[in-house]
This record gives structure tokens, sequence and C-alpha cells, in this order.
């Protein structure tokens, strides 16, 4: 069974930074695609950024400039790193992982920014 298990959240001032990090295990094929998500309380889950396995990015533009994705597949883990946070970008990250024709996700991490 594919598990995505998220850690890195917590709480930061505004214009800090925080690394998440996200392992996906239990899967004999590659994983395409690996991402980020998130959600503010409220609102709908929101794309934040993709990466492919071979390298290629996508960030939303509400982060782009800010966010950092990347992966390590040999480890099948994939990171986001966050620096000048703003208080919108509170919300739950969601880890999520395609293979083949499947999307997996993690159970998510909370990540605050407030003074």
């Amino acid at each position: 069974q594919v598990q995505l298990v998220e850690s890195g959240g917590g709480l930061v001032q505004p214009g800090g930074s925080l690394r998440l990090s996200c392992a996906a295990s239990g899967s004999d094929s590659s994983i395409s695609v690996m991402g980020w998500y998130r959600q503010a309380p409220g609102k709908e889950r929101d794309f934040v950024a993709h990466i492919s396995r071979f390298g290629g990015t996508n960030y939303a533009d509400s982060v782009r400039g800010r966010f950092t994705i990347s992966r390590d597949n040999a480890k099948n883990t994939v990171y986001l790193q966050m620096n000048s946070l703003e208080p919108e970008d509170t919300a739950v990250y969601y880890c999520m992982g395609q293979i083949l024709f499947s999307t997996y996700w993690g159970r998510g991490t909370q990540v605050t920014v407030s003074s």
C-alpha cells in the first residue's frame, strides 16, 4: 500500500522559512509526479507546486520566487523550501504522488505563519 508522510510543518513568523518533506513508500513503480497542495480554513485545496521525475517544475503564481520544490528519487522524497512566508501561506500542506494512473495523498502538515 502506497503511503506518503509529510513532516516539517510548524509555527513561523512572517518573513521566516520552513522546509517540508514528504517520504513515499510501498510502491514498486516509479513515482512520476510529486507535488504539494494546501488548504486554508474554509477554502478549497489549492495547487502549490509540482515536480516531475526528471526535475521539471511548476509553481502557483502566489508562491513563485518564494518556494522551491525538489526531490530525491533514490529516497522517493519530495521537499518544499518555503521562504519569505506570509500569513496568507497559513494552511494544511498536503503531499501528492502520481503512480501510473493513480494519485496518492499524505495526511497533511500544518503551517502557521503568525507573529
